[in-house]
């Protein structure tokens, strides 16, 4: 009788579990003891959060090679993944995070919020972030999704002194939560259709029933509704309208995290939803994949050019890149469930992890570019002049975005574009292709004014803090190594065989 009433839960494999431990133990950490300790020296705050990002990346690193030997498995009752495509993404969660948390320091001590508040919300949201990419199951990943969303809607309106931040925080907090909304009906439609909500029991179910009659229609609901909200997370025309106002509003630490963390942690859950549980369904959600990615392309790339705004441009850049990943993500859906996949699903991956460092860099030269608030265009005239070094690093950032040979951007663009025509989507490579193009106009009109435009005569001199530089510096080196030697991380991305 005492047998039959004992509890027995899941085992827990603690160190495969131990990346998202280390960031939830480091938020805990700087709450605690910034709460007891008020006075912490300059920059210490941002260099423990750092600190953390890496212990989890060595930790991961470890992992990757046990998966090497012992294989992919899921851990904590089968809710979590541990594979390589998912620590893959952890490495591009954290090294964005590491490169957030440096260009913090000088932002936040702008705002005279210079406390642990922040510092603690960023690894919160980067936890939610690897549960999101890792997620074998679908109340787990909307349970990541929400963490994520609750500390971004504080972060974003986490500079009080300013009307625009409140008001961007406001913005994404109701049509955020309008998303959430849209996702959890589309997984409880799933459940109806499935009568599950694990990823793997998902596909098994509906690879046994040939033909599952009224359940197909809450299949395709749930379908829909889930695919709203990814749209909505990865801002993807038309559930776009919020990040050019949450973009320029937000403090610019905050929106380079946006723009790489929130990206990475969406994209790598629509990722494995679309490919590992959905992929019978491909001929359903693949032309819903096409017109999103069109609209994406052509709407973000003619929008931005338009803009006299530096973070309203990015923020519609952004809109641009979310549609070349989507052009990756359906060349996967072309061939879902079979071994080609694998290609597609290795250039969304690469592209996502080369995009989160470059556009962390080109927000952390904004953000040092722009201490007296003033984000315009003209703002930008003459840095060359002013501060050289600082101009050659954003033109390094915006060329990899341009998807110019020699930097990382030429790598990831070329990856999404060569599996879109491997896999015979010929015209959604070529209006890919034609974005880019138009996207170029949009980057040479900010390198002309650092570099053609004088400063004007009351132009403040630009002085670069320790840490930012750091920043800037490793997210350029980053972006021009990979551009000159993409090899390596090529060969670690053909490490992603599996799902689970």
């Amino acid at each position: 009788m005492v047998a039959q009433d004992t509890f027995i839960g899941p085992s827990v494999d603690w160190f495969a579990l131990s990346p998202h431990l280390v960031l939830v133990g480091g938020a805990l950490f700087l709450m605690v003891v910034g709460a007891l300790t008020p006075a912490w020296p300059r920059n210490l705050m941002s260099l423990t959060t750092v600190g953390f990002t890496v212990a989890a990346a060595v930790l991961s690193v470890f992992i990757w090679n046990d998966i090497g030997a012992e294989g992919p498995s899921a851990i904590v009752g089968g809710v979590l993944a541990v594979d390589r495509l998912s620590l893959f993404l952890t490495f591009a969660v954290l090294a964005a995070t590491a490169l957030v948390a440096l260009m913090s320091d000088a932002e936040l001590r702008g705002t005279d919020n210079d406390g642990p508040e922040i510092y603690s919300l960023l690894l919160v949201a980067a936890t939610g972030a690897l549960v999101m990419v890792g997620a074998n199951e679908l109340i787990v990943m909307f349970l990541g999704l929400e963490t994520v969303s609750l500390a971004l809607y504080v972060l974003a309106a986490s500079d009080r002194r300013r009307s625009a931040s409140q008001e961007s925080g406001m913005k994404y907090f109701i049509l955020g939560g309008l998303a959430s909304a849209f996702f959890l009906y589309g997984i409880a439609l799933l459940y109806g259709g499935t009568r599950t909500t694990s990823l793997a029991d998902m596909v098994t179910r509906l690879q046994s029933q040939v033909n599952i009659g009224g359940n197909d229609a809450l299949v395709l609901a749930g379908l829909a509704l889930m695919l709203i909200g990814f749209a909505f997370k990865v801002s993807a025309v038309p559930f776009h309208v919020w990040s050019p106002d949450v973009y320029q509003g937000a403090p610019s630490n905050i929106t380079a995290f946006m723009a790489s963390v929130g990206k990475v942690a969406a994209f790598g859950a629509m990722l494995r939803v679309l490919t590992s549980a959905l992929p019978f369904y491909r001929d359903d959600w693949r032309p819903i994949i096409w017109v999103l990615a069109v609209l994406s392309l052509i709407v973000g790339s003619l929008l931005a050019v338009v803009q006299t705004d530096v973070k309203r441009m990015l923020a519609f850049s952004s809109v641009s890149h979310a549609g070349f990943i989507l052009v990756g993500l359906e060349a996967a859906g072309l061939s879902a469930g079979e071994n080609a996949m694998f290609s597609s699903v290795q250039s969304v991956a690469v592209y996502l992890g080369l995009y989160s460092v470059l556009v962390v860099g080109s927000f952390a030269v904004i953000s040092v570019a722009s201490r007296g608030g003033d984000t315009t265009l003209d703002g930008f005239n003459g840095l060359s002049s002013r501060r050289p070094t600082l101009a050659l690093a954003l033109t390094v950032f915006l060329l990899a975005q341009a998807g110019v040979p020699f930097t990382s951007g030429f790598v990831a663009k070329w990856g999404v574009i060569q599996s879109a025509v491997d896999a015979g989507s010929y015209w959604l490579a070529v209006i890919a292709m034609l974005a880019a193009v138009i996207a170029a106009f949009l980057y040479l009109r900010i390198m002309v004014s650092m570099w053609l435009r004088p400063a004007d005569d009351n132009a403040e001199a630009v002085n670069v803090p320790g840490l930012s530089g750091i920043a800037i510096a490793g997210a350029a080196g980053f972006t021009l190594a990979i551009g000159i030697y993409p090899q390596w991380v090529l060969s670690v991305a053909e490490g992603i065989l599996s799902f689970a």
